[in-house]
Formats: C-alpha cells, sequence, structure tokens
C-alpha cells in the first residue's frame, strides 16, 4: 500500500478545495445574483441622490448609504426588500472576492496587482453595503444616528497610535478615489467593462449616464475625503462625518444649493447607470 507524504495530501486537498471554490463562484445562479448586486447599489445612489436633492430643497434626511437604507425600509415591503438587497449585495462581494483571489493570475504583475487590488476594494465596498442592510433587516440600524456614528469612530482612531495620521491617508486616498472616479467619467473608461448595446442611441445614452454619474460621485467622495482629512489635521472629529457631512458642508458654499442639487441629480444618474451596468457588465 503506497503512502502518501502528509505535506503532499494537504497541498493536494488545498488546491482541491481552491478548485471547488472557484466553481461555485463562477456559477451562474452566483453570476446572476451578483448582477442584482449592481442594482441595488444603483438603488441605493438613486436614494441618495434623492436626498441629496431633497436637503437642497430645504428638507431632511442623511444623505449616505445609511440613509438611503432608511429609506428603503420604510417602504411597505420593506424587510423583503432589506434582505433581497443584502444577498444580492452579499452575492456581488464574493464574486468581487473571487476575482480578486482567482482571476488576472496570467496578466504581468503589475496589472495584476492592479486589478487584483481594485477587485479586493470593491469586495470590501460591497461586503460594507451588505452589512448595512443586514443591520437594517435586523432592527439594529439607523439612519439617524450615522453622523454621530462616524464622529465616534473618529474620536476613538484619533485616540490610537498614530491615529490622526492614519485617518488623514484615509482622507487623502477617498479624495484620491474621488478624483479618479471623476477621470474615469470624463475618458469613458468605464466603456470597456461594458458590452455596450449596438443602437447608437443607446450606446450614447449609457455613455452620457456614466459619465455624469462618475463626475458626480467624484466630487461626493472628494469632498468626504476632504472633509475627513481638514478634520483630522485640526482635530474636530465632530466635523467627520462621513458622506452625508460633505454633502451639507457643499450646501454651504457660495451657490451650494444649486451644487448640491447638482451632485444629488448626478448621483441619480450613477444609481441608473448601475442598473444598466447590473444588464451590461462583462462579469
Amino acid at each position: 500500500m503506497r503512502c502518501w507524504p502528509e505535506g503532499s495530501v494537504i497541498k493536494r486537498e488545498l488546491r482541491d478545495a481552491a478548485g471547488a471554490a472557484e466553481d461555485v463562484t463562477n456559477s451562474r445562479a452566483l453570476e446572476l445574483l451578483a448582477r442584482v448586486g449592481f442594482a441595488v447599489s444603483g438603488l441605493l445612489h438613486f436614494l441618495v441622490g434623492a436626498i441629496a436633492i431633497r436637503l437642497a430643497m430645504g428638507g431632511s434626511g442623511n444623505a449616505d448609504f445609511s440613509g438611503a437604507v432608511s429609506e428603503l425600509a420604510s417602504q411597505p415591503a420593506g424587510p423583503f426588500l432589506l434582505w433581497a438587497s443584502f444577498a444580492a449585495c452579499a452575492a456581488l462581494a464574493v464574486w468581487q472576492a473571487s476575482d480578486a483571489v482567482f482571476d488576472y493570475n496570467r496578466l504581468p504583475t503589475k496589472d495584476k496587482v492592479a486589478k487584483k487590488a481594485k477587485a479586493a476594494a470593491q469586495a470590501v465596498v460591497f461586503a460594507g453595503l451588505a452589512a448595512t442592510l443586514a443591520s437594517f433587516a435586523m432592527g439594529t440600524g439607523s439612519g439617524g444616528d450615522n453622523q454621530q456614528s462616524a464622529s465616534d469612530l473618529t474620536v476613538a482612531v484619533m485616540k490610537a497610535p498614530g491615529g490622526v495620521a492614519l485617518l488623514v491617508l484615509v482622507g487623502l486616498g477617498m479624495a484620491i478615489t474621488g478624483i479618479i472616479y471623476g477621470i474615469r467619467g470624463i475618458k469613458k473608461t468605464f466603456e470597456k467593462h461594458l458590452t455596450m448595446p449596438v443602437s447608437n442611441s443607446a450606446r450614447t445614452a449609457v455613455s452620457a449616464l456614466g459619465v455624469t454619474g462618475y463626475v458626480a460621485k467624484g466630487i461626493a467622495l472628494l469632498l468626504t475625503g476632504m472633509l475627513i482629512t481638514i478634520a483630522a489635521l485640526q482635530a474636530h472629529p465632530d466635523e467627520s462625518t462621513g458622506l452625508d457631512g460633505g454633502l451639507r458642508a457643499l450646501r454651504e458654499q457660495p451657490f451650494g444649493v444649486y451644487l448640491l442639487a447638482a451632485v444629488g441629480a448626478g448621483l441619480i444618474c450613477y444609481g441608473v447607470f448601475m442598473a444598466v451596468r447590473a444588464r451590461l457588465a462583462k462579469m
């Protein structure tokens, strides 16, 4: 009877497990659910944009994803919508994580690292959305205390060794991400990730939604990142209130009401674009 070395058996089992995991993450069922995750992201961006416009008109609300999920939860079929949205965002997070682990391995090292890092970052973003949706579905989430939670987290990080430097890096990273989103929109580089429609009018509509949406989201991220950075440098954690705080700060600027309404409209366009991406995305 032949005996396999223990190390070889373990390696073989790990390869088998990795192969099984890759098969699951490449399944048609998971792909379909992941596509719905893009649509859910689009719905949440649409709601954030609508809340931003409401704020510009003197209304109330929290113009961030917690506020958007709170709006979703208030609908008649709220619990069903929350759990269905959670499942879709969780599936998209798993799909993106699988891209970070299994895909791009045959690319040059520089391209491989960049694409894997992007996929991993997207996985974290959609996992965060899934966590927010789950907290509301279980009744533990609240849109009203989001600003206080952001400030409390900032205070905790500031008190930690190197916390201020970390917050500055986070803020700068978010601001740079916003700039990247804006450039991506202007250059229309998002189109290479889509199977564009054959019709010229449909292609034009998708491109217009993408350009407007990416630029608007870029502005929102830039504002949020700048607010976090300034709050950290000036040791004012109460001013670090995330996306909602960034949009409210925009409202206080000259012509801010109009700028906020424009950004809100742009986020609505981004939301519609993400819903279109659910159908056209190259998975």
